[in-house]
């Protein structure tokens, strides 16, 4: 039994429902585009896609060469159902649980849907987890089988294993375990696969994603097949220019964002599901991704801010080399000025007359260095910011900016077409209510929610989920997320302080890496400062200051200038009780490996507070 079929529609917007409370917005819905599948599974996607159309490019393979091969829906969902018999082979039951450590890959994919297709429940880690990480989800999973990309990984499990008894394989994507897998289910009759794909049902568990874990161990969300339908075929009918043909171009996207995260994994099921072009791009290094784009030539892609922040700043960065930065922040400036204009204004001539000079100038560039076919950004992951949507918007590329969570299968707001709103994460996604919390805590609703944690007896509770995040409503009904609850700082002056807005604003200055505003029981504000590598290698070369050590550099005078600068430009965001009045430069960054990084690159602020006490009394010590 195939899962439900669905229609392409054009782009619907329906206006929200609200709740006003003593005029303030507290509560909003959008009603649902698509309806529930009553049958059927994700493993069901691939069969259907080649049923109803085989000859159509679905996916797209990077050879050797560098070029990109097209793989049909025919050619995909036999390679899912060979591996799928693989799996059944090697002894995999209904219900068991696959772990995949690889970075973004065709063969995450393939497994991915081969798994869904066996009945199989795919359990992602990250490919730069800990072996420490990555025993205790296959532990807390049950994982019986696990799939790595390259041998280091495949050395981090397998040291590991005498932890793991139940663990019966370890599979490895560059030694060829796919092909393996393909041999060992060759004299299985394809109605094996079929059958189970039959007896799985839209509420059985998909996938456990396990949250990133700012504090304690991450614990692992049960998203059902049902909240993966529920989430990606409201988005793809309510993003219709994103996810359909709109042109003679093929819709396409490459995926470079981690697929154990999922964000990443939702616009991957999303495009198996609508047939847009996926490709995927495991390296994100600067001068790799910039040539993968260049030959996959995307017509949208899925983004975080800090990736838009580095297209930005690396941008500028050139044009200071060439001595031409005034006329590139003027450019800048302009963009901004444009991108405002989608709220309902007129460009005045004046400004498109500018628009149109610096486009071949300046913004063709920004859309040649994201492959020259960009037309759509679907940003998440965290706030991009007014500034930088609008940049983007006035460079011609329509900004999606949504918010979700892990528990919410990715997306449960998002920008609506032609309705945008800058500065916020948009409406609630089709089949989704938001609703704001008296104490200002963002509360969901949705056939995406999950039903709860892997391994924890205790539900989430109630019919809302609570986010943990800080947000407000406008009178129409757009979301703005303003901090985490948890986060929220409270001076012993009594003042409430949000974090987010600050370090948001910082983080987008090619000097800052990393910034964590403190201040909690404190008399001010303050801010720990990481420096952006790349920024400073070019901030060094403007400077001619190649050759000084970045211990020294963390209290030279011109580069603490311009960070002022940039605080002072924060600043302008909040008011005189919620600035930051100090900040110290630290000589190293915060990383992953030195557990002030989650894997989605989000601060462990109590991590971070406990390695630099020093630093943080000292800010708080000096004279002011």
């Amino acid at each position: 039994m195939d899962a439900a079929e669905h229609e392409p529609v054009g782009p619907k917007l329906v206006e929200p429902l609200k709740t006003i409370v003593g005029g303030v917005v507290r509560e909003v819905s959008v009603p649902a585009l698509a309806g529930p599948p009553t049958t059927g599974s994700l493993g069901d996607i691939p069969f259907t896609n080649a049923r109803e159309a085989p000859a159509e490019a679905v996916l797209a393979r990077k050879e050797q060469d560098g070029t990109w091969r097209d793989v049909s829906a025919a050619e995909f969902a036999a390679e899912v159902l060979a591996v799928a018999k693989g799996l059944i082979a090697e002894g995999l039951q209904e219900g068991d649980r696959l772990a995949v450590m690889a970075r973004t890959t065709y063969e995450w994919t393939l497994l991915d849907f081969a798994g869904w297709a066996a009945g199989l429940v795919t359990v992602p880690i990250y490919p730069t987890s800990s072996a420490l990480q990555a025993r205790w989800i296959i532990q807390d999973s049950g994982a019986v089988a696990c799939a790595v990309e390259d041998t280091t990984q495949a050395r981090l499990i397998s040291a590991e294993r005498a932890n793991l008894p139940w663990l019966a394989h370890l599979w490895e994507f560059d030694t060829g375990a796919v092909a393996r897998l393909v041999k060992a289910g060759e004299h299985l009759p394809d109605e094996v696969v079929h059958a189970r794909r039959a007896a799985r049902t839209p509420d059985a568990i998909a996938t456990l994603v396990y949250t990133s874990g700012t504090t304690g161990q991450p614990k692992g969300c049960a998203l059902t097949h049902a909240n993966f339908f529920a989430e990606v075929d409201n988005a793809v009918q309510l993003l219709h220019p994103v996810f359909t043909s709109v042109s003679t171009e093929p819709a396409s996207t490459l995926l470079f964002l981690p697929l154990s995260h999922v964000f990443g994994r939702m616009v991957a099921v999303g495009c198996l599901r609508a047939r847009v072009k996926l490709g995927h791009a495991p390296s994100i290094s600067t001068e790799d991704l910039l040539g993968d784009l260049a030959g996959f030539r995307p017509t949208f892609l899925l983004a975080i801010p800090y990736v838009l922040e580095k297209v930005y700043n690396t941008a500028r960065a050139t044009a200071e080399k060439m001595g031409r930065a005034a006329s590139f922040d003027r450019a800048a400036r302009i963009a901004q000025a444009f991108g405002e204009t989608v709220e309902g204004k007129t460009p005045g001539l004046g400004l498109r007359a500018a628009r149109a000079l610096y486009d071949p100038l300046v913004y063709r560039r920004i859309r040649a260095a994201l492959g020259g076919h960009v037309r759509y950004i679907l940003s998440g992951g965290s706030p991009l910011g007014r500034r930088l949507a609008a940049f983007y918007t006035g460079a011609g590329i329509e900004v999606f900016e949504g918010y979700g969570l892990t528990e919410t299968t990715a997306a449960s707001t998002v920008t609506p077409p032609l309705r945008p709103r800058l500065g916020t994460v948009g409406w609630p996604l089709p089949g989704t209510a938001v609703r704001i919390a008296d104490d200002g805590e963002v509360l969901l609703r949705g056939a995406h929610v999950f039903a709860g944690y892997w391994n924890v007896a205790a539900h989430p509770g109630g019919d809302w989920l609570a986010t943990g995040d800080i947000g407000e409503l406008d009178a129409d009904g757009y979301l703005t997320i303003t901090g985490r609850k948890k986060d929220l700082i409270i001076t012993s002056g009594g003042k409430n302080v949000a974090p987010a807005p600050l370090e948001d604003w910082l983080r987008a200055h090619p000097l800052v890496g990393q910034c964590m505003v403190i201040g909690d029981n404190r008399p001010y504000i303050a801010a720990l400062v990481t420096l952006e590598p790349e920024g400073l290698a070019h901030w060094r070369q403007m400077h001619k200051k190649q050759d000084v050590p970045t211990r020294e550099l963390v209290t030279d005078p011109e580069l603490l200038a311009e960070l002022q600068r940039a605080v002072d430009e924060a600043n302008k965001l909040v008011s005189r009780a919620e600035s930051i009045r100090r900040f110290v430069v630290l000589p190293g960054e915060f990383t992953e490996a030195k557990g002030h990084l989650t894997p989605s690159l989000k601060l462990k602020r109590g991590a971070v507070a406990r390695d630099y006490e020093t630093q943080i009394e000292d800010l708080y010590r000096r004279p002011r």
